[in-house]
């Protein structure tokens, strides 16, 4: 697990570019705390900040030459079947000088080009630099766990594993994108490939570019298709995913230095930890994260199967130290992010960190299996909308929708949500239904002249496209792609890798092994949510190992109290940045309006929790990464 960054030369010459390349390397050291190197010549630079995990010895050393000299890499992230894939290669001949996964992917690619990403099994983001024809290729990951972002303007281009070291580079344009503001307010993230900067993008998911004097080539290598459903019994489905889960475990169970696991006490992370203990003859280290509130406190849940598997388990409650160090956490994110389970993952990553530094983590059980609470209510609201009579109008549901809106019952105002939803087509549903901005707040919030310029756009667009691309006339397949495309890569990676990353802790996830993601979009959709009952196969699959307290007990999800912190710990934070007169938000939203929404949630009589809560993380961003170049 590393940080990568750099730059092509064709065109666009730095003076000194080590020095740059020393200056790009320095804003992630927390990714890479235990070494440095940079590579140059008068194309391209190229920078490695290094945490050590397999291969501590010289010879994993990055920037990394090929055996032949040709190709120069600089690579972040583990490649777990790289043992197979270099015992392949050794039988053909080919010889290693050390026992790195770096030095395995540079061999596959030096023989099969950017065909090279078929034979691996991992997470990654890649740059390999072609000394002869004089290309930089890029790749990033199937599922998007490691970062890769790029900036191009006129004749410059850089790359790096977070925005900020793009950012350290000279003459940067750091021009807002008016789209992806609008974007971030309803989804709390910025969807791929967007970034909040108009010149700098994402390498999506599954993709890879390669960077020549004439442009920019992008192909798209993986996808996952959700059309050949399995028609095989349920107990043979559910052995093959238990022998793909714990094979899963187990690849990633490989490391030169000390490995844990993160533990909530759910069925993925419970899963994970009882899989690596299995798989372990010494006691699994694992950490969990409470809050001093029964509502959102799982750390009993976590403790009992601690117990059953006999873990070496720890725990911390999140209290007083989130008004300490929400400022801080807040700047590890290069963009506006507003998913408030961003605080205890950097936590649980803190405490993990003091022991291990490798970390296993269940994500990605809730994206292939149906697990959120969010797919229950789409199934519900379908039921409902198959009920409405076919000569009532659209208009007058939609009207409805708005008139209960500004309701104070909160009972009516959720009524608001599902009238919306039912006036529209169920992919759109599906959208409005879980956005975090609603129009209408949106419309009276906005300033008029922004809304003016984004008048044409709607960022309902991405997930309704994202629906529609998939593979299948199955709705809930549908919308596992759209999460698996959008939500996951946009918002639960970028936590959990920005996070753990903050803390030079390496996460792995073993649901997200491409296998797993591909096996489980060939399982019936109505065994992942059947008879209200989410993540169903994955649960009677996992009851050979786990308890049926762990597997059936009402989810909680990886929750903070949020109202209460906009009323109690962070309170004057947020006051003194939303109610600021010129603040960020001011170039985007009506103040009045804002402190009108400040003060009805103060009040209690609306919960703005998440609203407020974007907000306040966009001025924080704003704060660090705009007012201070200003």
């Amino acid at each position: 697990m590393c940080g990568i960054a750099g730059f092509t030369q064709f065109e666009h010459s730095y003076e000194n570019p080590e020095a740059l390349l020393e200056k790009m390397g320095n804003t992630i050291a927390h990714r890479g705390p235990d070494d440095s190197d940079v590579y140059a010549d008068p194309a391209v630079g190229l920078c490695h900040r290094r945490l050590a995990i397999i291969d501590l010895t010289e010879s994993g050393r990055q920037p990394m030459k090929s055996a032949s000299g040709r190709y120069v890499t600089v690579f972040n992230g583990e490649i777990y079947n790289f043992q197979l894939r270099r015992a392949e290669l050794e039988a053909e001949g080919v010889h290693f000088r050390g026992s790195s996964d770096t030095e395995v992917m540079l061999a596959l690619y030096e023989k099969h080009g950017p065909d090279c990403l078929q034979y691996l099994n991992g997470m990654f983001s890649i740059a390999v630099w072609d000394t002869v024809e004089k290309t930089l290729f890029l790749a990033r990951d199937r599922l998007g766990k490691k970062p890769l972002y790029f900036y191009r303007k006129d004749d410059t281009f850089l790359f790096a594993s977070e925005i900020k070291a793009i950012l350290a580079a000279p003459n940067i344009d750091r021009s807002i994108r008016d789209d992806a503001v609008k974007d971030f307010f309803f989804y709390q993230y910025v969807p791929e490939t967007k970034s909040i900067f108009k010149f700098i993008d994402k390498v999506q998911a599954g993709h890879w570019m390669l960077v020549g004097r004439d442009g920019i080539k992008s192909r798209q290598y993986w996808d996952v298709s959700f059309a050949d459903t399995s028609k095989r019994p349920v107990d043979e489905i559910q052995d093959e995913l238990y022998s793909l889960l714990n094979d899963s475990v187990k690849s990633r169970m490989v490391s030169d230095v000390p490995l844990g696991a993160f533990l909530s006490g759910g069925v993925d992370s419970s899963a994970v930890v009882g899989l690596m203990a299995k798989n372990q003859q010494s006691a699994v280290t694992t950490c969990a994260i409470g809050f001093d509130s029964e509502k959102f406190d799982e750390v009993a849940y976590a403790a009992k199967v601690a117990e059953q598997f006999n873990t070496d388990h720890h725990e911390l409650t999140v209290k007083e130290t989130v008004a300490d160090n929400l400022i801080d956490i807040a700047g590890y994110f290069d963009e506006p992010f507003a998913d408030p389970s961003f605080v205890p993952t950097f936590f649980v990553s803190k405490l993990a960190r003091s022991m291990v530094t490798v970390a296993l983590a269940g994500d990605g059980g809730d994206e292939n299996f149906a697990g959120y609470s969010k797919y229950q209510q789409d199934q519900l609201e379908n039921s409902i909308r198959s009920k409405v009579p076919p000569f009532l109008p659209k208009s007058l549901l939609a009207k409805g929708a708005k008139t209960l809106f500004d309701n104070p019952n909160r009972q009516l105002r959720r009524g608001a949500s599902l009238l919306g939803s039912l006036a529209v087509p169920p992919d759109a549903g599906f959208y409005i239904s879980n956005t975090f901005f609603s129009n209408q707040l949106w419309n009276r919030l906005a300033r008029d002249d922004f809304k003016a310029k984004l008048s044409d756009y709607d960022p309902a667009d991405i997930t309704t496209d994202l629906y529609h691309a998939a593979d299948t006339d199955n709705h809930l397949s549908k919308i596992l792609y759209t999460d698996i495309k959008s939500y996951l890569p946009g918002d639960i990676l970028v936590k959990v890798d920005r996070m753990s990353m903050a803390n030079s802790l390496e996460t792995r996830a073993p649901i997200l092994d491409y296998r797993v993601v591909e096996f489980a979009a060939t399982i019936p959709a109505n065994l992942k949510l059947k008879d209200k009952e989410t993540k169903y196969v994955l649960k009677k699959t996992m009851e050979r190992l786990l308890s049926d307290e762990t597997l059936y007990r009402k989810k909680m999800g990886f929750s903070v109290p949020l109202a209460s912190w906009l009323r109690n710990e962070i309170k004057e934070i947020a006051e003194t940045r939303l109610l600021a007169t010129n603040n960020g938000l001011s170039q985007f939203f009506k103040p009045d309006e804002v402190a009108k929404i400040w003060q009805q949630h103060q009040d209690g009589s609306r919960d703005f929790s998440s609203e407020l809560w974007s907000m306040l993380t966009f001025e924080l961003w704003w704060e660090r990464y705009i007012a201070e170049t200003v």
